[in-house]
């Protein structure tokens, strides 16, 4: 079968324009254990900010039925199909495009982060059975990979984690060079950066790249750094920041590097969680970022108002997003603008 490359196919970037985003609505009762009504109050939170934007659709586990909110400026609408959890930026469909108006599917393979939470059946089958509800072509790739461990400038750069794409957990024996022709022949991807992991927190996905960086633009690049040395974070991220300065993208181009200063933790049940602002989500017209009323807030609103002019930056709460282990970014995918290729 030919590939995405083969077809002239290339991942955008989020801040490409969407057609639409896709969020999964919380069903996995164990993961939130007496917090899932809250979860639920958060992730509609989530969903009426991105709907000031664009349209949505919520997908949620047959037998359920989310609260989704109405009168919102943009559609929100419900897609009854089978998941086993809530992170559709792992579990669902990468989209490439053709730069002419028409948009595609890969489907990764999907194992629960190595295998850590089960069942994952339905979540490995969901960018299938989205393509098929969408009328869209699904290319298959021979490669585990989650969505949050990818970082694309849409001009084929890609940025990840070793921790990750490389960890024996997913893609057993999988050599650094086999990994970058498969991202190319997927993705379109010319040129891949590698981190050696994400935060020491985020054991559940093992260190994926959309908590510590994200592409601001082609060239530019926002990186999270530790507020001070105690913070566990702090030589990690100092290695990934001394990675970025001195690499250049797929066209030749130095990377400029931004630091984000300021990292926040918030509390559940007498845990500290953490919730970093690298992790916000691109709209059309605006970006999504987790708040947390605390000071921090702040700054870290201040620098995405300044590295995006053009787009408004509003908040959503993200303290129960980050107790159940991902944030903003991890709990949506977005799909480029334009008329699905059929299958």
């Amino acid at each position: 079968m030919p590939s995405p490359r083969d077809d002239s196919l290339f991942v955008p970037s989020r801040t490409a324009e969407h057609a639409r985003t896709f969020v999964s609505w919380p069903c996995r009762p164990e993961l939130w254990d007496s917090h899932l009504a809250e979860a639920e109050v958060e992730y509609a939170a989530v969903v009426e900010a991105i709907a000031r934007f664009e349209p949505v659709t919520v997908i949620f586990r047959p037998g359920t039925q989310p609260a989704l909110p109405a009168d919102t400026a943009h559609p929100v609408r419900g897609a009854e199909v089978p998941i086993d959890d809530s992170w559709v930026r792992d579990n669902g469909p990468i989209f490439v495009v053709d730069g002419r108006g028409g948009v595609a599917a890969v489907n990764f393979g999907f194992n629960a982060w190595g295998g850590k939470f089960a069942p994952f059946a339905d979540d490995a089958e969901l960018p299938a059975r989205l393509a098929q509800l969408l009328g869209m072509r699904v290319y298959d790739a021979p490669l585990v990979a989650e969505g949050g461990g990818l970082a694309f400038d849409g001009e084929g750069t890609l940025i990840t984690t070793e921790s990750v794409l490389l960890n024996p957990n997913r893609n057993p024996g999988l050599t650094r060079e086999r990994a970058e022709d498969l991202l190319g022949e997927y993705l379109g991807i010319e040129k891949v950066i590698w981190l050696a992991g994400g935060l020491v927190e985020d054991r559940d996905t093992d260190g994926h790249s959309d908590n510590v960086v994200q592409f601001v633009r082609p060239g530019v690049v926002l990186v999270q750094m530790a507020p001070d040395r105690s913070n566990p974070n702090w030589n990690i991220l100092r290695d990934n920041r001394a990675r970025l300065k001195g690499e250049t993208d797929a066209a030749g181009r130095a990377l400029e590097v931004v630091e984000m200063p300021v990292l926040p933790y918030v509390e559940v049940d007498g845990e500290r969680y953490v919730v970093p602002y690298v992790n916000y989500f691109p709209v059309n017209g605006g970006i999504v970022a987790p708040q947390v009323d605390q000071p921090d807030d702040d700054v870290g609103f201040a620098l995405l108002r300044e590295l995006f002019p053009d787009r408004e930056v509003v908040g959503a709460p993200s303290r129960l997003l980050a107790y159940g282990g991902g944030g903003i970014g991890c709990i949506t995918q977005q799909m480029p603008a334009g008329t699905a290729i059929a299958p």
